[in-house]
């Protein structure tokens, strides 16, 4: 009889993902959460991993082996399903260590950093895979050349996206410290989860503490551009390569760049000039993680540059990472993940650089902590720059006990004195695609910034924007 493990909180990015590859080693799997939605409500039942909403005592398995609870501010003790797990006396973990355990006989790459963690990921793993290769990986969103966010894979390596969030409510160590990382591609520690991490130096912390951890054998590949990045490397001992968008002093950088409908540029590798590639994807940010992506594949002789250049080509990019939600309208209308000031400034920036003609229209929604904080209020003073017009949402509550939360009229104001039109959306979804698609004529292009759903707004503003805009 197959060993059962009980994930509550499955919904999770990082969760769904630990429980597709414990489904793949043969374990019977069963999940709770109090919502089920999107990608893992997509995922998981193709699978045959039945989830159960909400939580409740009663969805804990007599049967469970094993219960992995996730990181959600709500399950702690007072919520009756965690309770109950705990109750039962059975062994009770985190997913980063059942990730470390899947993972130890493996060679990882762990990828961190506080934006592009998911697409250097998803490029890393595609690169191999168009090399002939079988990776294992771990991703925090869904590749669309994958089309899913995990699997076991049959080669040696082992792509894991390294979150340097806690791992667990009775865990406080970074995510990625679990995962005995000897080969590591950090891309940015720009100040993220103030809730946390109050002040950058102690968001620099458990980044400092992972490359310390580096083996002297073991690579660091890191993004010179972005200075807290190479501060923390500064702890690693072990062989460092560093990557630009430009900076000719990196180790590898892009030159000859021209942005288009497909951009191309040269990669030069330590002087060298490896050859031309080509890309689909928006933005000078894609471009900056295809030249990480390419500095730890070639360090590690991984790849050939005809790889590469088949595998950059080839990439369709990461589901809500500068993901194109429609064919169908003649108003171009992306969606880029928002979740931090940092990567909603680099998706403004590639609609810019893409579409210099249009204005640019943004449905915001202040979803995550950062947003609703009052110590990190000064984002919304130069990350809107360039904007024509905003769609703000309000922010959600939850956790609002939890820190010092914004209010929707000190966000929306404080936008509006940025010089930016702001118009407040209600929580009428009908109401709000009406207010937007009225505002919208053939030279705009729209932006959705949220790391949320906006309440299933999103899918019915493209509906209509198919349907108003064909």
């Amino acid at each position: 009889m197959n060993k059962h493990v009980h994930f509550i909180g499955i919904a999770g990015i990082g969760m769904s993902a630990t429980a597709l590859l414990m489904r793949q080693q043969g374990w019977d799997v069963t999940g709770s959460d109090e919502g089920f939605y999107p990608p893992a409500s997509e995922l998981l039942p193709r699978f045959g991993i039945r989830v159960q909403t909400p939580h409740a005592a009663s969805n804990v398995p007599v049967e469970a082996d094993l219960i992995v609870i996730g990181k959600h501010a709500k399950l702690t003790m007072e919520n009756a399903e965690v309770a109950a797990a705990y109750a039962t006396g059975k062994p009770i973990t985190s997913y980063p260590d059942v990730l470390a355990g899947i993972a130890r006989e493996r060679r990882s790459l762990v990828v961190a950093g506080s934006y592009g963690k998911s697409t250097s990921a998803s490029l890393l793993t595609w690169a191999l895979a168009e090399a002939g290769r079988d990776p294992g990986y771990f991703i925090g969103a869904v590749p669309k050349n994958l089309g899913r966010n995990s699997t076991l894979g049959s080669a040696p390596e082992f792509v894991i996206e390294g979150d340097e969030y806690p791992s667990s409510n009775t865990d406080p160590r970074a995510k990625f410290l679990h995962y005995d990382a000897r080969f590591v591609l950090m891309t940015a520690a720009v100040h993220d989860h103030v809730n946390i991490f109050p002040t950058q130096e102690d968001y620099e912390r458990p980044f400092a503490d992972l490359m310390s951890r580096i083996p002297e054998d073991g690579l660091l590949v890191v993004c010179k551009d972005e200075p807290h990045a190479m501060q923390v490397s500064r702890a690693a001992a072990c062989n460092i390569a560093t990557y630009a968008l430009r900076d000719t002093s990196a180790d590898y950088y892009l030159s000859d760049i021209v942005y288009g409908e497909v951009s191309r540029f040269t990669l030069v590798a330590r002087g060298q000039r490896l050859g031309t590639f080509e890309t689909s994807q928006l933005g000078a940010h894609n471009l900056q993680n295809m030249a990480g992506a390419a500095a730890m594949l070639l360090e590690l002789g991984l790849v050939t540059t005809t790889d590469l250049q088949k595998a950059f080509a080839s990439f369709l990019g990461v589901v809500r990472r500068m993901d194109k939600l429609s064919t169908l309208s003649c108003i171009p209308v992306y969606e880029g993940f928002g979740s931090s000031r940092d990567k909603a400034r680099a998706a403004i920036d590639a609609i810019s650089l893409h579409f210099p003609q249009r204005s640019i229209k943004i449905i915001f929604e202040p979803h995550t902590f950062s947003w609703r904080n009052r110590s990190t209020i000064h984002w919304y003073d130069s990350v809107f720059a360039g904007v024509d017009e905003i769609f703000i949402s309000s922010p959600p509550d939850h956790g609002a006990e939890s820190h010092e939360q914004l209010s929707y009229e000190e966000i929306a104001e404080r936008v509006a004195t940025t010089g930016c039109k702001v118009v407040r959306l209600s929580k009428e979804n009908a109401q709000n695609v009406a207010l937007i698609t009225d505002s919208l004529t053939h030279d705009d292009v729209v932006l959705v910034l949220t790391s949320g759903d906006l309440g299933g707004l999103i899918r019915q503003l493209v509906d209509e924007m198919e349907t108003r805009f064909a």
